[in-house]
């Protein structure tokens, strides 16, 4: 008995996320061969959930007792990204967890109607001494679940 195939990841639309972030492309993002390179898209997970989570006042990077570790990260590509074109970030969650959440972001051209490249990650939250996991807090939970 053989297994079936996986399917084959598919672009998203705009309706499939709930917030929105602008983000920039940089001169130093190009590669050699024209487009962002792959690893900038994580950086770009990180920056459109955290700067989200910052303006919703339920993350102090500097302070906060509880922080988010990254366990799980994936980025499927479906078009090019390069400088100088602005990159618009939707941002949903798939699962919301006791002490973790999977946030799925999606890059788009601006303007775009399809995600040309879309991931997600795993952040478990941490007491910020002990590095155990924490259940969500309360302020935290409550913003992540209008993202949901």
């Amino acid at each position: 008995m053989t297994e079936p195939k996986p399917e084959k990841p598919q672009a998203a639309p705009r309706s499939a996320y709930k917030v929105w972030r602008t983000l920039g492309t940089r001169w130093m993002d190009n590669d050699a061969y024209g487009h962002v390179n792959n690893v900038v898209y994580y950086s770009w997970f990180d920056t459109a959930v955290n700067g989200y989570l910052i303006e919703q006042g339920v993350l102090d990077i500097d302070h906060g007792e509880t922080i988010g570790l990254v366990v799980e990260t994936q980025c499927h590509y479906f078009a090019p990204l390069a400088f100088p074109q602005a990159v618009q970030a939707g941002i949903r969650v798939a699962r919301l967890g006791a002490s973790s959440v999977r946030y799925e972001v999606g890059l788009f051209a601006q303007g775009a109607p399809l995600t040309a490249a879309k991931g997600h990650f795993v952040h478990v939250y941490v007491d910020r001494q002990s590095r155990r996991p924490v259940p969500l807090p309360r302020n935290l939970k409550s913003v992540l679940e209008t993202l949901v």
